[in-house]
Parts: structure tokens; C-alpha cells; sequence
């Protein structure tokens, strides 16, 4: 029976049969003369004893009928992708093979050939819906990566995404759980509050305890097609590698195949969200983080407390509830960099600004702030190995030092590539800052207009750059990837808080958490490297500790000097 538990994570999986009308395409036959009229004949005898056995079939042999409308609907689906392929590879070949006056000229016939295959792809995404929606929401987040005519006409994709019926949902709770909604809820909500590209959430409240509740369930349909919509997709990036070797992006198919069905199991992320919640109560005070109780957690179906807020961008909701951006911005970045960097703590992968949200709360003794940031969707993490994670620090220590050996060293630690071409790609792309910023000047500096402008073009005025960044993606490990994108969102959350104290602070936060790191490190070295009683030990640890607290008052002397220039600005 289905009974609402705590930190308990229950799974039961049942199978997917649901019927949809199979539609028929019949086209008009055209005939003349007797010979035709022969012909006419035959094929509505034809037709009419197809329609009848069909008939028959359907109400005779329930699993030979989901066996012809699984081929019917998978076929489709297939023809679907293999259209839209085709046709953008022809655009792309017949622009590149083009002659053209200028390199301007070249460059508005690719433009124009990106959104017009941009805008095929979109169509084909919408049509299949599931994970293609997920995979068109990973390219609009690829902005530092390809052009702004696919990432802009993919944005839609964001909160445009296909709703589920009650019809098909009510039938998978039976299957899955032998219950009706009924059985379990007094209240059920058939509007859904979100849709996303995996599942939907509904407000409801429970029969047994009359708790408010939200409910999200999976797209039914994903089951019966993912195995296909994968493969599809790994093949058609498979074939992009052979038309187009200098752009490799077979990496994006590996990382979605490798996430899509832990995605998809719910009681995983069941275990994910009670896993972080239980981590982050020693940690209230410095992230004023919430993450909504897991009542119970099947395969396809998690109920969860319901937490409701306004976006974390939210400006006016901020000034209306008398929340400060700045504190907002610093508790982000203590919520992130601890995942990060802390040895054992996952990394959720998947921050974007519909799985924050932020609600006013009065103080109290466990929180110091007036606010909670919500974290919703724990459906991927990632655990970064420990040697990443102190070889990840090493690297951003040395960034904010400006100590490019230091820099070069530790990405190739990182990421296993020494280049020196992909060396400077990497810096822009991890710091989100021009190349010759993140590697002269001080990077903690809130980037400019021009700045974002110059990154968005550089990669097309310059053919080789952009491929050299492909090629240095796919050679890169997967969780280097996911770190990458967890900083570019975590990024741009900020930025959009407009912090008064500007990205400085976050910074200095992150340097906190590296040095943590690296001290602990050092100390493990140092016991290893010298006997337990000898005064090298001592020195060593010693001077390790003089470094880390060095690095801890940069951030206090900071605080101070914020705390004095209000005095200042109040006195004037």
C-alpha cells in the first residue's frame, strides 16, 4: 500500500501500456477506364479487410496491437530526426562549399544557414518532444560554444515543453503503483504548476494526512521511446563527426546517454535530495538553503513537501520582501563551492534559474537570514574525485594569483590537455571571461558590455578557435563538463542579482573553500613526509596553517572595508 514516509525511498517499477488511436494516412486514388476501376476495386477490398482484421486484432490481441503501434510510432519518430538531419547537413554543405567575395560575405551566408537549421532542428525537437527537449535545453545553455542563432532560437525550449495528459498519468499510477489518484489524494490539482522536458509537477494533498503536497510525474510516454530517441541521437552526432570532423560533438550524445536514465529513476533523486539536505543543516547559516522533504519516491512518481517561491532573479520580489542581493549572491556561492570543493558532498548538475527559487522568511534562531533559496530537481549529481577536487582548487588559486605555470599545470592535472592553444580556450571558458583578462588582470573585476560582446564573437570571426574548442570538450572527462556548466549558471545567477558588492565577494568565497583544500592536502602530505614527532613536521604545519588563515582574512578585510565605505556613505 502507498504510505507517506520520511528519508525513505521506496521504488516500484511497472510497465507502460497505453493505447493511443493509430492513426491511418490513406491517399486518394486516382483512376481511369475499366482497368482502373479494377484496380479501385481491389484495393478497398484490400482496405476493407485490413480495416476488419485490424479491428479484429485490436480488440483480440492487446499486446500484438502495442507491437504494431510501438513500430508505427517509433517509425515516426525516426523519420522525424532523419529529415531534419538531412536537411540541415545539405544546407551546411552547400554553404561551406559556397565561393564567396569577402570573409564578411561568408560569414552572413553561415549565419543566416545557422538559423535556418536551427529553426529545422527546434521544429523536429517540439515534434518528438521527451528527451529532444532536453537535448535542445543543453545547446541554448552551450553559449560559450556555438553560435547565437542556435542557442537563441533553442531558448524556447526552456518552458515551451509538451504536457501530459491526466488520462495517461491516472493509468500510470495504476500500473505503477496499483492506486488511483483517487485511492491516494483528496485533492489533485490537474493543472500542472511546471512542465518540464522529463515530467511534470501537480499540487495536491494527501488522503492519510491532509498534507499539502507536489507531485511529479514522469512524461509516461518516456519510457516506451527513450532507448530509441537515444540512439537517434547518438547516431546523428555520429554522423556530424563524420561530415564534419573538426566539430567533434559526440561527447554530448555520451553525457546525455550517461544521465538520461539515472535521471529518469526518481527514487535516485529521492536519495540525492535527502543525502543533501541532512549535509547542509550544519551550513544554515552560510547558505539559508531549503530543500523540500521527500514524502515518498517511486521510479516514475516522487511526492515531495511543497515549497513554493519567486525566482532567485527576482528583483522586485527581492526589494519587496526586503531581501539584499548581496547576501543572496554570497550564500549561492557558499551552496556551490561547497559541493564543489568539500571532499564526499555531490554536485548537483543542474542549477538553472527554474530549479532556484527564493522565499521570504522571518529570522530565526537556525537562520540568520530573512530568505530561503530552494533547491528543486536532484535528479543529477555528479562526485567529483577527490584528487579533482584538490587539483581544481590548486588551478583557481593560481588564477586568482596570476601564476600562469601554476595555471597551466593544474588544467592539465584537470583535464588532461596541455595545449597551448586549448590552454587559453579553457581559461575563457572556465572564468567566463576574455582569454586576455582571465590571464593578465584581475579577473574578480565585474566583466563589461565589451567584454561579453568580444567572447560572444570571437569564437565566430575565428573557424580555428571554435574548432579547437570542440576538439578540447570532447577530449575532456565528463565531470570537468559538468563543473564547467555548473559554473556558467552559477555565473550568470549572479550576475543577475546586481550585487552592490559585485563579483569580488564571490570570489574571495570560492578562494576560501580552494584553500581549505589545498591546507588539507598539505597536511596529509606533511604527515606522511615526516616523523610524528619532528620539528620540520611542526614548521610545516605551521606555515601551511599561516597561508590558509592569509587566505580567510582577505575575505574579512573585505567585509570590513564594505562595512566602513556604507559608514562613509552614510555620514556624506
Amino acid at each position: 500500500m502507498f504510505r507517506v514516509r520520511n528519508n525513505h525511498v521506496r521504488t516500484q517499477v511497472g510497465p507502460l501500456l497505453h493505447r493511443n488511436q493509430l492513426s491511418l494516412k490513406c491517399h486518394r486514388y486516382y483512376s481511369s477506364g475499366s482497368a482502373n476501376n479494377k484496380k479501385f476495386s481491389n484495393f478497398k477490398l484490400g482496405l476493407g479487410v485490413g480495416l476488419i482484421g485490424s479491428i479484429a486484432l485490436y480488440f483480440t490481441n492487446d499486446t500484438s496491437y502495442q507491437n504494431i503501434r510501438h513500430v508505427y510510432f517509433t517509425g515516426e519518430r525516426i523519420g522525424v530526426v532523419t529529415v531534419a538531419t538531412v536537411r540541415c547537413f545539405g544546407l551546411y554543405r552547400a554553404t561551406l562549399a559556397g565561393e564567396y567575395e569577402s570573409a564578411e560575405a561568408r560569414h552572413d551566408a553561415l549565419a543566416k544557414t545557422h538559423l535556418k537549421a536551427a529553426k529545422i532542428t527546434l521544429k523536429a525537437l517540439e515534434k518528438n518532444g521527451g528527451i529532444y527537449i532536453k537535448l535542445g535545453q543543453h545547446i541554448s545553455a552551450l553559449t560559450y560554444l556555438l553560435p547565437p542563432e542556435w542557442t537563441n532560437t533553442m531558448i524556447p525550449l526552456q518552458d515551451r515543453c509538451p504536457e501530459s495528459s491526466m488520462e495517461d498519468i491516472a493509468r500510470m499510477f495504476k500500473r505503477d503503483l496499483g492506486y488511483s489518484i483517487e485511492d491516494l489524494f483528496s485533492e489533485f490539482d490537474p493543472n500542472p504548476v511546471g512542465v518540464a522536458s522529463l515530467a511534470q509537477v501537480h499540487i495536491a494533498k494527501l488522503k492519510s494526512t491532509g498534507q499539502k503536497c507536489a507531485v511529479k510525474v514522469q512524461h509516461p510516454s518516456l519510457q516506451e521511446f527513450v532507448p530509441i530517441d537515444i540512439y537517434m541521437t547518438q547516431t546523428v552526432f555520429g554522423l556530424m563527426h563524420k561530415v564534419f570532423p573538426e566539430y567533434p560533438m559526440t561527447w554530448l550524445g555520451d553525457e546525455l546517454q550517461n544521465s538520461i536514465y539515472v535521471e529518469l529513476d526518481f527514487s535516485n533523486e529521492a536519495e540525492n535530495a535527502v543525502r543533501t539536505a541532512q549535509y547542509f543543516q550544519n551550513f544554515q547559516s552560510e547558505t539559508a538553503l531549503r530543500i523540500p522533504n521527500i514524502l515518498s519516491a517511486h521510479k516514475r512518481i516522487l511526492v515531495m513537501e511543497y515549497v513554493a517561491g519567486a525566482r532567485l532573479d527576482d528583483l522586485k520580489y527581492l526589494q519587496e520582501h526586503h531581501i539584499n542581493p548581496a547576501q543572496v549572491s554570497s550564500c549561492l556561492a557558499h551552496i556551490f563551492n561547497n559541493m564543489i570543493f568539500t571532499p564526499g558532498v555531490g554536485l548537483h548538475c543542474d542549477p538553472h534559474g527554474g530549479n532556484l527559487a527564493i522565499r521570504s522568511v522571518p529570522y530565526s534562531g537556525g537562520n540568520e537570514h530573512n530568505f530561503e533559496i530552494i533547491l528543486y530537481d536532484h535528479g543529477l549529481y555528479r562526485q567529483i574525485p577527490l584528487q579533482m577536487k584538490r587539483d581544481y582548487a590548486h588551478f583557481w588559486l593560481s588564477i586568482l594569483d596570476n601564476n600562469k605555470e601554476d595555471m597551466k599545470y593544474y588544467m592539465g592535472k584537470v583535464t588532461g590537455i596541455k595545449d597551448e592553444k586549448k590552454f587559453i580556450i579553457f581559461m575563457s571558458a572556465i572564468t567566463g571571461r576574455d582569454a586576455q583578462t582571465a590571464l593578465n588582470y584581475d579577473i574578480k573585476k565585474a566583466r563589461s558590455k565589451d567584454e561579453v560582446s568580444k567572447i560572444q564573437s570571437q569564437f565566430e570571426n575565428n573557424s580555428g578557435l571554435l574548432e579547437d574548442l570542440m576538439e578540447m570538450l570532447a577530449e575532456m572527462p565528463r565531470i570537468v563538463l559538468m563543473i564547467l556548466k555548473t559554473n556558467d549558471l552559477t555565473r550568470n545567477l549572479d550576475e543577475s542579482l546586481e550585487s552592490a558588492l559585485g563579483q569580488e565577494r564571490t570570489f574571495l568565497i570560492m578562494a576560501n573553500y580552494c584553500a581549505k583544500v589545498v591546507y588539507d592536502e598539505q597536511r596529509e602530505i606533511n604527515h606522511t613526509k615526516y616523523n610524528r614527532w619532528s620539528v620540520r613536521l611542526w614548521l610545516a604545519t605551521w606555515f601551511n596553517w599561516w597561508h590558509y588563515q592569509k587566505r580567510l582574512s582577505s575575505l574579512y578585510v573585505y567585509d570590513w572595508l564594505m562595512v566602513l565605505r556604507r559608514l562613509r556613505n552614510g555620514f556624506t
